[in-house]
């Protein structure tokens, strides 16, 4: 990896984004976008090697911020999600960008006839990206990367939650970017809400559904397009002839990454009512296993602020007290949950109904729901009942019951047996659908949603459709749109035809 000035690439004068105002930065970034002209491949992919080094160079500063920030956070997981867990999607980036950005000829025969037609891969310009706190730098380099493959300038604003991490990223950026390409937005420029209001070319956001429709509002008002990445209470389904007591090792741990503070999370969970309790019993062993302790356990990820903290606990205390039975991880000697430390033990809920707060709250902390069904079709009408999620789980063959349960259901993904698998490929679009998002990104998926398909076409035919299409209209002109509305009729006799023999 290479610093900027080991790469050849002009940097400035190393100057801090809080030099500048918001609006500044973004007019700095558009005219050297202007000034510089679309860049070429060589260009990109040094921005993405130093997008990479930022990361990798600081990568003890960035996950001691992030222990700061969370209270309790594990090295191995801010390792493997937050610096290594970026670079896979960036590598496919900076591998495949010189295949990507080349025009595509559309049909090439057509050229034989006086008519070329070609597709340009352009970059919009600058592109603002909003981060969440939960992974305040994955959620933040990776679609920077995909957009400097696509050739745009970045302002990117990770989350004022994790301010430490924030305040590491903006201290060293400097050292690999210049404003000009990558300018770092802090509190101390304003609030989401005023980065939401930029007329950037495209703005990029990940978080809640509810701050999610705030920032779509205040983009559209500059006809800004908007890439959303949002929540949502992911189901999961244990088919009726899976084995419980592995569905359950399953979907305790992955209940409990980053202390269940992820969009991917399993958030309920449907069991075949006669394995519930073998089900509840093992999920429990599992944590009893994982969790020895908690409150002096330095990898039990705390909740990452009192405002969530007292929020996950009045979701539980309120299923309870409306009837729901709770079942969770307490070691011995310990006093959980613990408002100082902001840990909640793992926590286990049955008999939830309507009413609930939980029945209609993401949960994003460490809690699972689990109902019980007779009937598949039970828990599709249940999934079906709330927001489309960001990912449907399954635990099971792949069988007659997933294909049902696809065919029936609305989610951005489906993870079959393993937790957020789709993440770890770029061959993979990652985005929700409905309430969990718009449009999506990774691998391709990235470079096309910073990118404007632009369509080219010459013609060197000695008809012109112009002439074709304005006054005054000739018989001849009459005789050929009767002749195309004749082909059309035909061709959609000889369709419905042909579908009725099948």
């Amino acid at each position: 990896m290479t610093k900027p000035a080991e790469a050849g690439v002009r940097t400035g004068d190393k100057v801090s984004s809080e030099t500048h105002t918001m609006e500044e930065l973004l007019e700095i970034q558009r005219a050297a976008f202007v000034r510089d002209g679309i860049p070429d491949a060589k260009t990109r992919i040094d921005r993405i090697n130093r997008l990479q080094a930022l990361l990798l160079d600081n990568s003890d500063e960035i996950c001691e911020a992030l222990d700061a920030d969370f209270g309790t956070r594990p090295r191995e997981l801010s390792i493997a999600a937050d610096v290594a867990g970026c670079m896979i999607d960036l590598t496919h980036q900076r591998r495949s960008v010189e295949k990507w950005m080349k025009e595509t000829n559309v049909a090439k025969l057509q050229g034989l006839l006086g008519y070329k037609q070609r597709l340009r891969h352009d970059p919009l310009g600058v592109v603002g990206i909003m981060g969440p706190w939960n992974f305040p730098l994955q959620l933040t380099v990776v679609p920077a990367g995909s957009a400097f493959a696509a050739g745009n300038r970045v302002l990117m604003r990770p989350s004022s939650v994790t301010a430490r991490t924030t305040e590491v990223i903006a201290k060293h950026a400097p050292d690999y970017f210049s404003i000009e390409e990558l300018a770092i937005i802090t509190p101390k420029h304003g609030g989401g809400s005023d980065f939401a209001k930029l007329k950037v070319d495209h703005m990029f956001f990940t978080g809640s559904p509810e701050v999610g429709a705030s920032v779509a509002a205040e983009a559209g008002k500059n006809l800004v397009p908007v890439t959303l990445e949002l929540g949502g209470k992911n189901p999961a389904i244990v088919d009726p002839d899976a084995s419980v007591a592995d569905a359950a090792k399953f979907l305790a741990d992955a209940r409990m990454v980053n202390g269940g503070q992820v969009c991917l999370c399993p958030d309920y969970v449907f069991v075949p009512e006669s394995k519930v309790g073998e089900f509840t019993d093992k999920v429990i062993e599992r944590w009893t296993e994982n969790f020895p302790t908690i409150l002096p356990n330095r990898q039990y990820t705390s909740t990452i602020n009192e405002k969530n903290y007292e929020r996950i606990v009045g979701l539980i205390d309120d299923a309870v007290e409306l009837g729901a039975t709770k079942r969770q991880v307490v070691p011995a000697g310990e006093q959980l949950p613990d408002a100082e430390a902001r840990k909640i033990p793992p926590t286990l809920l049955t008999g939830v109904k309507a009413g609930m707060k939980i029945e209609e709250d993401e949960v994003f902390g460490p809690v699972l729901t689990v109902y019980p069904y007779r009937d598949l079709g039970e828990a599709i009408d249940k999934i079906n009942s709330a927001g489309h999620p960001l990912t449907l789980y399954w635990y099971g063959k792949d069988n007659a019951n997933l294909a049902r349960v696809a065919d029936n259901t609305r989610s951005g993904s489906i993870s079959g047996n393993d937790f957020a698998l789709h993440l770890l490929s770029h061959g993979l679009p990652f985005g929700g659908v409905g309430r969990s998002g718009m449009g999506n990104y990774h691998g391709h998926f990235g470079f096309e949603t910073f990118s404007h398909a632009r369509a080219v076409t010459v013609s060197t035919m000695p008809i012109s459709f112009a002439e074709l299409m304005s006054a005054p209209f000739t018989p001849r002109d009459v005789k050929l749109t009767d002749s195309q509305m004749s082909m059309f009729r035909r061709f959609l006799k000889g369709s419905i035809r042909k579908n009725a023999k099948r």
